[in-house]
């Protein structure tokens, strides 16, 4: 299709103007003067309003509409009246699924096949999406609908994540959306989120202590937006909604009342619940009556093995994640709601996808309360006694918490494993609704045909009666790679037209034809190590036949190797076309951007920041772990009592923090919020400007070692004491840094100004590694140097 449904033509975007030719009169006052009125531009009548929400890490087998034990009224209620997808899939990770929803294409195709943390400089695993695969809100927006996103986006380029962008592939530079609300990254605080409105960073309305919750703040956005839409722009003018929010990723964090509706309801463990699941999902009719549940692998503790003093903190663990997504499911019903209310729900095509990929196997096997800890590679600290006495702060601003692998594999019931291995349904199958009364006739019915995440965008566009672009921007397009789902909404047993699916991550794969799969797990998401993994070629493959084996139960390699033959040449040749090889299963090597060869923004030992600079990520500031290193600013201050932060980096769970107490410099270091180390000067810091300096001279001898912490003023000591240790890899997924004030939550929770905000003046502050024996006092022309140094 060239045109759009009306006619118009609209494969090349932006439209481009034309110019009639007509009489020109002298006088407008002339009976032959004559111009068209100006019309907006809209797409074709009869284009609905798109709303699609991707919640987060929820397995098939959690929520209550396709069978798990989370109740989820939302989803039921819009399943009632639309249609339920069973054999829906995502990618099995959260970027790459974003990055094929939004584009139509497969995730390494748009150069996103894992998370954008990990990236090298093969293209297939780059994040920088080509220009020649623009992203539906893009093709909306250019043939004349309002565009929104509300949530989170992890598909910027690590090194773009600056304030200094570029902002490209941020949503609303080069995203396609004209509104952005959310965070950046992977994850983040739901009581003290880093938020960004646009690409300029805010702060959240309200504090946990407040009532604040980043879902709810997301819905409150969501139901303005839309409502100031309808009520300025028109009825003829449609909208796409993006709703992600970062539920129901960890930290699962939710108020106490929603994960006290579930007390007790999870003692019996995630064996029982796989059971219970697995009868209710038959009841349903998600899965065929005589399907068989899969077995638990040994990888995966039975919930009798479990410590019998650990099993309250586990069940707690359940309850709140539980409570976490009902929360969740209820802000959808919000933002519904709205809609009903203004009339144009009846009109607005709905995608409710429960989760980017399987339920996150990422929280160990007993859970955590500090996923920070799981990040950088800690273990003995968390026993079950200190679990059980933080049992009451789970889900709370007091916690960074997240699940046992034991929950994960039973919220993906009835498949095997969970999130990271797109090898099996577990990692890859999530439920999924669509709702659109006035585009589809039946209601409350079941789909059982296969489809994929990268079905969504070229089924909007058929729906709006737009065609696929074959120019944007003046780029000439590529193809998408989805199949409209459209033939399936009124016909439940039409014939599947999605018929091959590649799946890799990690070294995890597989394929999908025609109702059979081939696929190989080639390593197990929470099992970290630097240890080199069996070579791809000495995988062993699997086979299942899906027309009879609707689970993966029956292994037919051995019976068919034939097929599983044909089957692992597909692959191959799949994997060519979307650029999937070379295979990569590095781990930690790909986090080291000198390996994976990814740009950096910080290159080389010293750092200059100025006042008014905040929300620089980790990937922004000089790394000053497993290391020595210096902090140095000027500041002018008026008398004795000048207080607050000079810099900060982290927060609550994790960071340090050089500030003013009582005219005092003081050095703190958060240790995963479990200890804070301060160090302070002896006496205030007179009137004046002068040089505050923070020298760390660490222990060495491995990572995470403690030092002597020394302060001084203008190069004079003034106070000293130890850290006896520190963090070695990471302080946070979102917090950042900030100079003369903290975003976020804070390092210090008792800093004497407001959120900490200095009171004095800041003229600069360097940041310096491995260079104890400079002088303490830095001259302006190496503070030049390094500014431009770093431009």
């Amino acid at each position: 299709m060239i045109n759009g449904r009306d006619g118009i033509q609209r494969s090349i975007l932006p439209i481009p103007d034309r110019t009639q030719v007509r009489l020109t009169t002298y006088d407008a006052k002339d009976p032959n003067t004559k111009f068209s009125p100006i019309e907006p531009l809209r797409p074709p009548k009869g284009a609905p309003n798109v709303l699609v929400v991707l919640l987060d890490d929820v397995g098939f087998g959690a929520s209550s509409a396709f069978g798990g034990p989370v109740s989820t009224p939302t989803a039921e209620r819009l399943s009632a009246t639309g249609l339920k997808y069973t054999r829906f899939h995502t990618t099995a990770l959260c970027s790459p699924t974003r990055s094929a929803l939004l584009t139509g294409r497969n995730h390494h195709s748009v150069g996103m096949g894992c998370v954008t943390e990990a990236a090298t400089s093969a293209p297939g695993y780059n994040s920088l999406r080509p220009n020649t695969k623009a992203l539906l809100p893009e093709i909306l927006k250019l043939n004349g609908y309002a565009t929104a996103h509300f949530g989170k986006c992890h598909e910027v380029p690590t090194w773009q994540t600056g304030p200094t962008g570029p902002f490209d592939q941020w949503p609303t530079g080069g995203g396609g959306f004209e509104y952005f609300y959310g965070f950046i990254g992977g994850e983040c605080n739901q009581y003290e989120p880093e938020l960004f409105e646009g690409t300029t960073a805010v702060a959240p309305p309200r504090t946990a202590e407040e009532g604040y919750h980043l879902t709810e703040d997301l819905a409150d956005k969501a139901i303005n937006w839309v409502r100031q839409q309808k009520a300025l722009a028109g009825g003829d003018k449609p909208f796409f909604i993006y709703f992600a929010p970062g539920a129901t990723h960890a930290p699962h964090h939710v108020p106490k009342e929603w994960a006290d509706k579930y007390k007790g309801k999870f003692d019996h463990g995630w064996d029982r619940q796989r059971d219970l699941t697995f009868a209710r999902q038959k009841e349903l009719g998600v899965i065929p009556g005589d399907c068989e549940l899969t077995k638990r692998h040994d990888e995966i503790p039975a919930w009798a093995d479990m410590p019998d003093e650990l099993k309250p903190v586990l069940a707690r663990q359940m309850e709140v994640y539980a409570g976490f997504l009902e929360h969740a499911d209820h802000q959808v019903g919000r933002l519904i709601a709205v809609l009903e209310d203004l009339g144009i729900l009846d009109d607005t095509l709905v995608y409710y996808i429960i989760g980017d990929n399987g339920a996150s196997a990422e929280g160990t096997l007993q859970g955590t309360f500090n996923e920070a800890l799981l990040l950088n590679g800690i273990s003995g600290i968390e026993t079950p006694e200190f679990l059980k006495a933080h049992i009451d702060e789970f889900g709370t601003p007091t916690a960074y918490n997240h699940y046992a692998v034991g929950w994960a594999h039973a919220m993906c019931t009835p498949y095997q494993w969970t999130k990271q291995i797109a090898s099996h349904w577990g990692g890859t199958r999530n439920g999924t609704i669509v709702h659109w009364p006035n585009g589809i006739k039946a209601k409350g019915e079941l789909r059982h045909q296969f489809s994929h995440v990268i079905d969504v965008a070229p089924t909007i566009l058929e729906a709006a009666g737009l065609p696929e672009p074959e120019m944007v921007n003046g780029i000439t397009q590529s193809p998408m790679e989805g199949v409209s789902m459209g033939y399936s909404f009124d016909e439940a047993n039409a014939e599947e037209r999605h018929d091959v699916q590649y799946f890799e991550m990690f070294g995890n794969r597989g394929i999908y034809y025609k109702g059979w799969s081939a696929i190989t797990k080639h390593r197990t998401p929470w099992v970290v190590t630097t240890n080199s993994t069996i070579p791809f070629d000495q995988d062993t493959w699997e086979l299942y036949d899906g027309s009879k084996d609707w689970t993966q139960v029956d292994d037919l390699a051995q019976k068919m190797p034939e097929k599983l033959k044909e089957l692992h040449l597909m692959f191959a040749i799949e994997a060519v076309k979307y650029n999937v090889f070379p295979l990569d299963d590095r781990l930690v090597e790909r986090f080291n951007p000198v390996i994976a060869g990814r740009p950096v923004l910080v290159q080389g030992h010293s750092q200059m920041l100025f006042p008014g600079m905040g929300r620089l990520s980790e990937h922004a500031v000089l790394s000053m772990k497993n290391v020595s290193f210096s902090i140095t600013a000027e500041v002018a201050v008026m008398n004795h009592a000048t207080e607050g932060i000079i810099i900060a980096q982290g927060g609550r769970f994790g960071g340090w923090s050089l500030y003013m107490e009582d005219g005092k410099a003081t050095f703190a270091y958060n240790y995963f919020g479990l200890d804070l180390y301060r160090a302070k000067a002896r006496q205030p810091l007179p009137a004046g400007t002068h040089q505050v300096r923070a020298e760390f001279a660490y222990d060495g001898g491995g990572l995470g070692r403690g030092g002597t912490l020394t302060l001084y003023y203008d190069g004079q000591e003034v106070g000293r004491d130890r850290i006896p240790q520190t963090e070695p890899l990471l302080f946070s997924a979102e917090e950042s840094t900030d100079i003369g004030y903290e975003s976020g939550s804070l390092v210090v929770p008792d800093y004497p100004a407001h959120n900490g905000h200095f009171t004095g003046t800041i003229n600069w502050v360097q940041l310096d590694t491995g260079q104890d024996d400079f002088s303490h006092l830095i001259k302006p022309e190496d503070r030049l140097r390094v500014m431009m140094a770093r431009q």
